[in-house]
């Protein structure tokens, strides 16, 4: 059985037994408002029974002094007896369930009817001026029995009534201690009622939350649960829930120390992996700055004699154009110097300087990935005019337009953080469309709810997105995942330079914790995107 089918049963026996105490109590009070109806009844009927023998005995006394008298103005007018007919036929309807009673009425009203004839006749007497002896002697003999009768039925109709009147009063008593005690009965039944109400709910129902909320308890504090509830209402299905929900923590705990050991250990392996890979990076920057710190000796020495050679190239060809030697020896020897030797030296010297270009972009990549940072809050808008300071040559030469929106502070190195700007405002100057008037934008993203790609970022990282924005020539996708490569580059015939700039933004990011990605359209223009941290980074 459920909770809202005991909760009805709980409400619904309860109250039946109210309606039905109310319902005696109703029932009392309905029979004591009618035995109170009856007394009042019975009253009004002696005081209406009362009022109707006066004005009969004082119209029988003015009928006497009329006779006496022989003045017929002493007989009472026609308004005395209609008036005694109507309190006699209200005491017929007052007592209309009565047949004696009635009937002692209509006794009562033939007796007044006999008299009214009776005294009409002596008042016509009287002002005919007739010998009244014989209505003298009628006075005398037969009215008085008249009013007698009158006086007899009247008499028995009073005591019938006051005897009904006193039965009727004893009713009223008996049903108002009647109504009383129902009363009380009802009160005392209703508490105790509810009393046993109370006290099945705290018995059946409290016992059974405080298992419940005790069970509550104990899964909050991983202790074991008690026994399980008997029954099938919600309460038990509640504590059945807290006992599967207790084996599935169990389980989940079991779950947790198994995976905690495997992360353990994974994270143990993660940082011999790192260590590993901070060596080998370690290892790489020193191997390249030793490479290049070792080349540059020969590529001086190379650069040396080739200008040697270029020297001795011309000193060679002075020689043989002021030698006076056959033509064809002169032409032949100046087709060797012309040709092959020169055409030689400039691939020498090319070399040589394509070779110091490599090593110095090499030593460039080593410093980044060696160069200890000063973090700082910098002021990002300061550093990025001075970057559009130093390149203002460039820009008045491309005839391009460099807007500066505004750009919040950062933490980091400065000088770092100015060279990011540096190489990104100056890769966008070297690749705008000499078709059409450059425009360069730089800013900051107004939320980094996101990094530019769709992708929620934590909120811990607490970085802010700056942008360089311009209309050149774009980026094919097909290059795209080649853009922060070193010594990758895509309009070589454009620019000039060995391609380690994006190379480099992107080492100096992710060393203050950042990181950094493009979007483009060929043909449409490019924007690069440089997340720096707002907060000290770690790993600087």
């Amino acid at each position: 059985m459920n909770l809202y089918t005991k909760g009805l049963l709980l409400i619904a026996v309860p109250g039946a037994i109210e309606l039905a105490l109310l319902g005696a109590v109703f029932n009392t009070q309905a029979q004591t408002a009618q035995a109170a109806q009856w007394v009042t009844g019975s009253a009004q009927i002696l005081y209406r029974a009362s009022s109707v023998m006066g004005p009969l005995l004082s119209e029988a006394a003015r009928v006497r002094t009329a006779l006496v008298t022989g003045d017929a103005s002493f007989v009472g007018g026609n308004e005395v007896w209609p008036d005694l007919t109507g309190k006699l036929a209200q005491l017929d309807q007052l007592v209309a369930d009565s047949p004696q009673q009635r009937q002692r009425v209509r006794d009562m009203r033939e007796a007044v009817d006999g008299y009214h004839a009776h005294a009409d006749a002596v008042a016509q007497a009287l002002r005919n001026k007739r010998d009244v002896t014989a209505l003298v002697a009628t006075e005398r003999e037969d009215v008085p029995a008249s009013i007698a009768v009158f006086r007899d039925r009247l008499d028995a109709f009073n005591a019938a009534e006051s005897g009904l009147d006193a039965a009727r009063l004893a009713a009223l008593s008996e049903n108002r201690q009647r109504q009383q005690s129902t009363l009380i009965a009802a009160i005392v039944g209703s508490m105790l009622i509810w009393a046993i109400t109370a006290l099945v709910v705290a018995r059946h129902f409290g016992r059974r939350i405080a298992v419940l909320t005790g069970n509550a308890e104990r899964l909050g504090n991983g202790q074991p649960l008690a026994e399980p509830l008997p029954g099938r209402d919600e309460i038990a299905a509640l504590d059945a829930v807290l006992h599967q929900t207790g084996a599935r923590l169990r389980l989940a705990g079991r779950e947790h120390a198994t995976l905690k050991a495997r992360l353990q250990a994974r994270a143990a392996e993660l940082a011999i992996v790192n260590e590993e890979l901070r060596q080998g990076t370690q290892d790489n920057e020193m191997f390249i700055y030793s490479v290049s710190h070792d080349l540059r000796s020969p590529l001086v020495n190379l650069q040396g004699f080739s200008k040697e050679l270029q020297v001795s190239w011309d000193d060679l060809r002075a020689t043989v154009e002021s030698a006076k030697l056959p033509e064809h020896e002169r032409q032949r020897l100046a087709a060797v110097l012309d040709g092959d030797v020169r055409e030689s030296l400039r691939f020498l010297r090319t070399a040589v300087t394509r070779a110091a270009a490599i090593i110095e972009a090499l030593l460039s990549i080593s410093r980044a990935g060696r160069r200890e940072y000063h973090p700082q809050r910098v002021s990002v808008g300061r550093a990025v005019a001075r970057v559009v300071d130093a390149l203002q040559g460039a820009v008045r030469e491309r005839a391009a337009v460099v807007t500066m929106r505004e750009l919040p502070p950062a933490w980091g190195d400065p000088g770092a953080i100015e060279q990011i700007f540096s190489n990104l405002v100056a890769n966008a100057l070297n690749y705008l469309d000499p078709a059409r008037p450059g425009r360069i934008e730089i800013g900051a993203l107004e939320s980094d709810a996101s990094d530019g790609r769709g992708v929620i970022l934590p909120l811990a990282s607490r970085t802010r997105t700056y942008y360089v924005r311009d209309n050149g020539l774009g980026i094919p996708a097909a290059y795209m995942p080649k853009v922060f490569r070193a010594f990758q580059r895509l309009h070589g015939d454009i620019a000039k330079g060995e391609g380690i700039g994006l190379a480099l933004v992107r080492r100096i990011a992710e060393r203050h914790g950042g990181r950094v990605w493009v979007e483009s359209t060929e043909g449409v223009g490019s924007t690069f995107f440089v997340a720096l941290p707002e907060q000290p980074a770690r790993n600087v």
